[in-house]
C-alpha cells in the first residue's frame, strides 16, 4: 500500500500539469508570432508613407516595435496605394494580420466572407470634400446632375459620397461617375478632364493652388457622408495570439492618449504633413475645430457601432455588398476593453 501511495504521488505533478494546460486552452495560445503584418491605405503624395491618424503616431513613436522588441517580434507596416480593395485581397490571401481601414472597405470584406474581427475604432466622423473645376458654377450636389465625377470605388469615399447624395435625394445614377483613386482624381480635376471629385483633405492642396474650388464638405451637410475608420484583425491571428492582440491594442492606446492631448495637435499636423508630403496648411484647415479626443476615440460604443450599422444597411441598399450583417456580431471589444483598463490603471498610478 505505501508503494501505491508513492506511485500516485509521483503522478500528481503530471496530472496537475495536464489539468492546468487543459484549462489554459490550446497550447498554441501561448506561442508568439515572428512578425505582425499591418495593412494601411497609403494617403501620401510623396515618397514616404502616411496613413494619417493613429497610424502615423504609432510609426513615428515606434510604439508597436518597442512593445514587441523583447520578444523578437517584427512589426511590418504595409502601405497600399490601392487602399481598401487591395487590402481586402491581401487579407483574403493571408498576407496581412491587421488592417486600418475606412468603413466601406472593412464592411465589404466582412460581407464577402472574410474572417475579420472588429477590434477598435480608428477615427469617427471624418469629413469628405467636394472638389470642382474653378468657375464651373457647381455649388451644391444637385448641380452635379449629368456631370462627370470621379470617386474611388470600393473605399469609404464611395460610401461617403453615396450617403451625401442620398441626403439630397440623389444617387450615382444621376451623375456620370468614373472610378479613380485619389491621386488620379486630383490630377484629372487639375487638368479639367473631369467636372468634380469627392475626396479627402488632399483636395485642399488643389484649392490652395487655384486648381479647384471646394463648395462643400460633409460638415455642410449636417454630417451626411461622414466616414468612420476601424482596426480589424484576422480571426486566425486573433484566435492564435490573443495576448499579442491585446498588447497591440495597449500600444495603440498610448498613441491615442498622445493624440487626445490638445497641446499635441500642432505636432500632429506637422508629423502628418511631413509624412504625407502635404503643406501643413492643408491638415491644419481640415482639423480646425476638431476635438481629437472625440475624433480618435477607439471605443466600440453604441454611437460608433450604430454608425457602422447604418453604413452596413446603406451599403446593402446601394448594392455595394451582397447582404447586410449585424455589426454587434462582428465586434470583439474585449481586447480593447482590457487595453483601456490597463491604460486607465497606468495613468492613475502616475
Amino acid at each position: 500500500m505505501p508503494a501505491v501511495a508513492r506511485l500516485l504521488r509521483s503522478f500528481a505533478p503530471v496530472v496537475l500539469s495536464g489539468v492546468l494546460s487543459a484549462l489554459a486552452g490550446p497550447s498554441y495560445a501561448q506561442d508568439l508570432p515572428t512578425e505582425i503584418r499591418i495593412a494601411v491605405p497609403d494617403l501620401s503624395a510623396g515618397t514616404d508613407h502616411s496613413g494619417g491618424g493613429v497610424v502615423d503616431v504609432l510609426r513615428d513613436q515606434q510604439l508597436l516595435e518597442k512593445e514587441f522588441a523583447a520578444d523578437g517580434i517584427k512589426v511590418q507596416w504595409l502601405f497600399f496605394k490601392g487602399a481598401g480593395p487591395v487590402i481586402n485581397e491581401a487579407l483574403a490571401n493571408g498576407q496581412v494580420d491587421f488592417a486600418y481601414l475606412g468603413d466601406l472597405a472593412a464592411i465589404i470584406g466582412k460581407a464577402s466572407g472574410l474572417d475579420t474581427r472588429l477590434l477598435s475604432g480608428a477615427a469617427r466622423r471624418v469629413k469628405s470634400y467636394l472638389g470642382v473645376v474653378p468657375g464651373s458654377g457647381v455649388k451644391t450636389l444637385e448641380d452635379l446632375k449629368g456631370k462627370q465625377v470621379a470617386v474611388f470605388r470600393g473605399t469609404a469615399s464611395q460610401l461617403s459620397f453615396d450617403a451625401a447624395l442620398a441626403s439630397r435625394g440623389l444617387s450615382e445614377r444621376d451623375l456620370k461617375v468614373v472610378n479613380l483613386d485619389f491621386s488620379a482624381a486630383n490630377a484629372a480635376l487639375a487638368a479639367r478632364q473631369i467636372d468634380a471629385t469627392w475626396g479627402n483633405a488632399g483636395l485642399i492642396a488643389l484649392r490652395e493652388r487655384g486648381l479647384a474650388e471646394l463648395p462643400l464638405s460633409t460638415a455642410d451637410l449636417g454630417g451626411a457622408g461622414d466616414l468612420q475608420g476601424v482596426l480589424v484583425g484576422t480571426g486566425q491571428f486573433i484566435d492564435h495570439y490573443p495576448q499579442v492582440t491585446e498588447r497591440l491594442l495597449r500600444a495603440q492606446q498610448q498613441a491615442l492618449n498622445w493624440l487626445a492631448q490638445p497641446g499635441h495637435k500642432q505636432a500632429y499636423v506637422e508629423l502628418v504633413s511631413r509624412l504625407a508630403n502635404y503643406p501643413a496648411v492643408i491638415l491644419a484647415t481640415d482639423v480646425e475645430g476638431e476635438d481629437f479626443s472625440r475624433q480618435f476615440d477607439p471605443k466600440l460604443d453604441q454611437d460608433f457601432l450604430g454608425r457602422l450599422q447604418t453604413a452596413v444597411d446603406f451599403a446593402g441598399q446601394q448594392r455595394l455588398i451582397r447582404a447586410p450583417f449585424q455589426v454587434t456580431e462582428w465586434a470583439q471589444p474585449r481586447f480593447l476593453d482590457a487595453a483601456l483598463q490597463a491604460s486607465g490603471a497606468a495613468q492613475a498610478a502616475r
